[in-house]
């Protein structure tokens, strides 16, 4: 009996172990850009920002860290007002973010069609994690381009900071 109850305790603590480094190596690790919307920008006209990302690997010196993360997907997207911090994003009526690799390929990975006219100083967008973008983070050389639509104007220049958090399985290759 003794040997039943200790091999059962044995392996539910490698089934534990093993969920637990899972989850450990499959992580989510965000990008950041910030981008520049004018106070020169017309309303109700499509217009587009576009700014280079980084992440905390390239941030800290580990420029090989993609090389060990494969079947990349989209997990989520957020845009904070960065200056002035208590910005309505509101000002928008439709947004959209694309990721661009070195070599000027894009691929819209969130929007957001229906801003709301009060949603505050950050807003999440609806993800489409549909495709890997494995081709475009382990670039050496990714932006962000929003494309948005104002729904007023702007008093002064608006920045904001576009957070793009990735999935990913280990590359064990």
């Amino acid at each position: 009996m003794k040997k039943i109850i200790l091999s059962f305790v044995i392996i539910s603590s490698l089934l534990a172990g093993c969920a637990t480094v899972q989850s450990i190596i499959k992580s989510t690790f965000p990008y950041t850009s910030s981008l520049i919307i004018p106070a020169s920008s017309k309303i109700n006209t499509t217009l587009s920002a576009t700014s280079s990302a980084s992440s905390f690997d390239q941030i800290f010196g580990n420029q090989n860290g993609t090389n060990y993360i494969k079947e990349v997907r989209i997990a989520s997207v957020r845009l904070d007002a960065s200056n002035p911090t208590n910005q309505n994003l509101g000002v928008f009526k439709s947004v959209k973010i694309f990721l661009v690799n070195g070599a000027g390929a894009e691929v819209m990975v969130a929007s957001r069609n229906d801003v709301s006219e009060n949603i505050g100083n950050n807003l999440v967008l609806d993800i489409d994690n549909s495709r890997f973008v494995d081709e475009y983070v382990k670039g050496n050389n990714l932006r962000v381009r929003m494309e948005y639509t104002l729904r007023s104007s702007l008093s002064s220049d608006v920045s904001v900071r576009a957070a793009i958090n990735f999935n990913s399985t280990p590359n064990t290759n």
